[in-house]
């Protein structure tokens, strides 16, 4: 019905829609944000922000916020995406 009525492409099947990866499984489907995930990390190491697997680690000092505006908006594009992600 929607062939015949709207132009449209037949693109196959469906792998990733909205950063969210189908991953077919024997008895159904599985969704996963994986893909969107790697891509964000891929975004801010770009931008020279390193990535951590430990969340705390005792040997690394904090430093006080240099007030950098650049910062701030990385910081703030980094939660706004792990905000998408959570949701």
């Amino acid at each position: 019905m929607l062939f015949n009525n709207f132009d449209t492409n037949d693109l196959g099947v469906a792998d990733i829609i909205l950063g969210i990866k189908i991953t077919r499984i024997l008895d159904g489907i599985s969704l996963s944000q994986s893909h969107y995930v790697d891509k964000m990390i891929k975004r801010f190491k770009k931008n020279g922000i390193k990535g951590n697997t430990n969340f705390f680690l005792p040997h690394i000092h904090l430093h006080k916020n240099t007030r950098t505006e650049m910062r701030q908006l990385e910081y703030s594009q980094i939660i706004k995406n792990l905000i998408y992600l959570m949701d």
